[in-house]
């Protein structure tokens, strides 16, 4: 997906470098690129690497079975990021505690992403 962005970009680039011909004193604007739409968050990066076996979050296309369905949770922040700095156990299995192999921004990042992308 971020190689299709750098390919777009790069042609769009190309192309506005071809000019037209004619107008040399003619001022030419393109519409700036934009590769944020493209880009994940680093959130659900984390969530895609990390969360995805075990927990559903349509959002990101995850529909794992092991851990608590997460649009029908609804967790807070502090909930996913106390989660998954900490891990834990009950029902079909056991979260495992992430604090330490993943960055502090890492899980902030993550427990922001479940909880504003969890089905409202």
């Amino acid at each position: 997906m971020i190689a299709r962005a750098v390919l777009a970009l790069a042609l769009a680039v190309a192309l506005a470098g071809c000019g037209g011909g004619g107008d040399e004193g003619a001022e030419t604007t393109a519409a700036p690129a934009t590769t944020a739409a493209a880009a994940p968050d680093e959130g659900e990066v984390v969530f895609r690497q990390n969360c995805t076996g075990c927990h559903t979050l349509k959002a990101a296309g995850a529909t794992g079975k092991v851990g608590p369905n997460l649009d029908q949770a609804k967790p807070t922040a502090e909930r996913v990021e106390f989660m998954v700095r900490n891990g834990g156990s009950g029902g079909l299995g056991s979260m495992p505690k992430f604090e330490g192999s993943l960055s502090d921004d890492q899980i902030a990042a993550v427990a922001r992403y479940v909880a504003e992308s969890a089905d409202q």
